[in-house]
Formats: C-alpha cells, structure tokens, sequence
C-alpha cells in the first residue's frame, strides 16, 4: 500500500495524499493563486505570504512552471501570471468539464420548483459573470441579469455567494480593488458590502434586498469543491412580494440541495 502524506492549503483542512505528491500540490497551489487575480497577477513575496511556502520554494517552483509554459512573467512588472500552456489545456479539456452544460440540470431544477428567475455565475478576476439563466413559471419575471452580465465581485447575491466561502485576506483584497465601484449600485460601499456578507455567512445564503434592482430580491449560494473553493455560484431572483422573509426557507432549500449536488458531480469531475 503507499505511502500518504498530509498537505494543508492555507486557511483549509488537511488533507491526506500519496506520498511523492508534495511537489504536484504546491506547484498547482501556485498556479490557482495566479489564476485568481486575473490580469493583475501576482509577484514573488505575495506569492510567498499567500502559499505559505518559503521564497526559495516559491522562486524554484516558478521557474520551473515557466519553463513549461504554464505560467509566464511581465518582464515590467515583475508579476507571474498564467501562461499559454494554461489556455491550451483549458481548451483541451472544456469538451469534458463545460460548467454550464452541467449545471444547467440543476439551474432549471430550481426554476422549475420556485417559479423564479435563477442564474449560474462564475468568477472572472474580479468581477463575477452570469454564464446561464432559466426562467420559472411565475408570470412576473425579476431578470436582473443577462447571460454575459458582469458585474464586481461582491455585487448582487451570486457576486455575494462568490466571496462567502473565500479566506478574508482575498475578500479584503477584492474589496479594496472593487471599492471604487460599489457606489454604482445604488450608492453601495465597502463597509455595507461587508456587513451583507457577515449576513450572507451566517444565514448560510446570500441575500441581496436593497443594492441592486428596485422591486426585486435575489437569493444565493456558492458551489465549491472539497477545499471550500468555490466553482460557480446559483443564485435565484423575484420581484420582492415573492421572497418574503417566510419564503426564503423554501428557496435557500431549493438551492441547497442543488448546490451540494452539483458540488459533488463536479469535484469528481476533476479529479482524474
């Protein structure tokens, strides 16, 4: 039988692997951290604070993961960011694992059982994009988003699902960078956005009743995989009369039998 080892990823729990695998995880620990900022990517000493991983580690590791093209660095800038490897693979592998093709099941699921407007959102830096919307029964429709909307990380009760389950190191750093834009919606500020998610972690959902579409109330709540990541976020959207505070058990079950589903089919749809 071979050996294990443990791993433990910054701010989550151990997790037992193979031995001899030590390496693989650190080196795909690092490339996630430069997949989740996008274009401003990351350099070297935040690299090092976020992993958790030595200066020496980190600087070895990233040599190799550009040899390889799997990442690359602005010569300007100093800063890694993903590298064309990365595309090619995604490429490569989007007729396996196409997000919306799976989730759509389970986004008409829950359309069908409340009657209202539910949408699939993903993370893109930092901003949060809807990628699918399936509208219920009920006549009046709340459709506050289209496909392809994009909106800062935070805004909106998907945006919000988004961020719930992320360490408060990367919630602050997104704050901080969406900050300027919160007052679009509805005069939103940092410190309320704040506040929405205290209430979005502790109801277990997210709830957006005032900052965004005036008459309309959305729900939400996050996919994530086995380290508590999120992939994508479901949430559910109606005209305020609809989401009373006595419905709002209804719709949080809907989601949450969905969600824990489709957390399940597509974490083992990435492991290989």
């Amino acid at each position: 039988m071979p050996q294990r080892t443990s791993m433990i990823k910054p701010g989550r729990a151990r997790v037992e692997m193979p031995a001899g695998t030590q390496a693989i995880q650190r080196a795909s620990l690092l490339v996630r951290l430069i997949a989740s900022r996008g274009r401003s990517g990351l350099r070297l000493a935040e690299l090092v604070e976020h992993s958790g991983f030595t200066r020496p580690t980190v600087r070895r590791m990233l040599k190799c993961l550009v040899v390889e093209g799997m990442v690359m660095q602005e010569e300007a800038s100093h800063r890694y960011f993903l590298g064309p490897l990365i595309f090619e693979l995604g490429l490569a592998a989007a007729p396996q694992f196409n997000l919306r093709d799976i989730c759509h099941p389970s986004v008409q699921r829950i359309a069908d059982r409340t009657g209202d407007t539910v949408f699939l959102s993903v993370r893109s830096g930092y901003d949060s994009v809807c990628i699918d919307r399936a509208e219920g029964s009920f006549p009046i429709k709340a459709l506050t988003l289209d496909v392809g909307t994009r909106r800062p990380l935070g805004v909106g009760a998907g945006g919000m699902a988004l961020l719930m389950p992320l360490p408060e190191a990367a919630v602050a750093d997104i704050v901080e960078r969406n900050a300027p834009r919160f007052a679009a919606y509805k005069g939103l500020t940092a410190p309320a956005l704040l506040r929405l998610l205290k209430r979005s972690r502790e109801s277990g959902y997210a709830l957006n009743d005032h900052h965004m579409t005036d008459g309309a109330v959305s729900m939400g709540m996050p996919i994530v995989n086995p380290f508590g990541d999120p992939f994508a976020s479901i949430s559910v959207g109606a005209i305020a009369s609809r989401m009373s505070a006595e419905r709002r058990p209804e719709v949080a079950a809907a989601l949450r039998t969905e969600v824990r589903q489709l957390a399940r089919r597509l974490s083992e749809t990435a492991t290989p």
